[in-house]
């Protein structure tokens, strides 16, 4: 930590804000996008016909991510304490480490996406995963609430 600032959670905000931006550039620039990153024929196919569905559903993840993001600046210390900050690192944490760890029956639920984004968003969660659990330990008893 550096003037009471966990690095850990900054780069976890860091990823959790770059996976956001990733997810408006796919429904800015649409079904290459979609394609390129895995997101599955079907998803592209809907961009590629105008059908909001698919910008809904990555605006929403990418809105979740961007909360995520916010959650972890918070924990670091760079931005003001929002409300219930340790239980909230805490689900994140698990949600990350969650979904880089359940592969296999995730993947059978969305056979539509590509093996390829399965093992490679799976590693990128848990490697985001791990950093906010590094972060989430050496900031511990500084999140209790008092």
């Amino acid at each position: 930590m550096t003037d009471g600032r966990n690095l850990f959670l900054v780069a976890g905000a860091a990823l959790s804000a770059l996976a956001s931006l990733l997810h408006l550039g796919c429904i800015v620039f649409g079904a290459s996008w979609y394609r390129f990153f895995g997101a599955g024929e079907r998803m592209a196919q809907m961009a590629d016909a105008g059908r909001w569905r698919p910008a809904l559903i990555t605006l929403f993840i990418a809105g979740v991510l961007a909360l995520w993001a916010a959650y972890a600046l918070s924990g670091a210390g760079v931005i003001a304490r929002l409300p219930l900050l340790r239980t909230a690192l805490c689900a994140i944490t698990a949600a990350y480490l969650l979904r880089g760890t359940v592969i296999l029956p995730v993947m059978k639920l969305f056979p539509d996406n590509s093996p390829a984004f399965w093992w490679w968003s799976s590693a990128i969660c848990l490697s985001i995963g791990l950093t906010h659990l590094v972060g989430l330990v050496q900031s511990w008893s500084r999140l209790s609430t008092h």
